[in-house]
């Protein structure tokens, strides 16, 4: 039963990532992952294969990694960290999941601090 969860999840992030590539590949992507007890975000640059910035709810002072408080703090930490990084624009990659919840208080909270996608 995980196993055929797991590749259905897989399934729609591989779907999710063909979308991005048709749509720009000149900036970097911001690639979320989820996981029932933490969230964390990087910025990769796929031409280069580098990690820009990035950021987890394990990290000091975010608190308890499964609530949308922690989401937001994350959000804003990468978006800071792009922003010193000098990455101001990227395509939003919700590795399959679905654009509600602790991902989307992760990527509104990335919007407020000055990423644009």
């Amino acid at each position: 039963m995980a196993d055929q969860k797991r590749k259905q999840q897989d399934s729609r992030a591989a779907r999710t990532r063909r979308k991005i590539k048709r749509v720009s590949t000149e900036r970097p992507r911001l690639s979320v992952f989820r996981s029932s007890k933490n969230i964390s975000a990087q910025i990769i640059d796929d031409v280069q294969g580098k990690t820009l910035a990035s950021a987890t709810s394990l990290e000091k002072d975010f608190g308890k990694g499964s609530d949308k408080d922690s989401a937001a703090k994350v959000g804003k930490a990468l978006a800071d960290r792009a922003v010193k990084a000098g990455v101001k624009e990227v395509v939003f990659d919700r590795g399959g999941y679905m654009f509600h919840g602790r991902v989307k208080a992760l990527a509104e909270a990335a919007r407020e601090a000055g990423l644009k996608f």
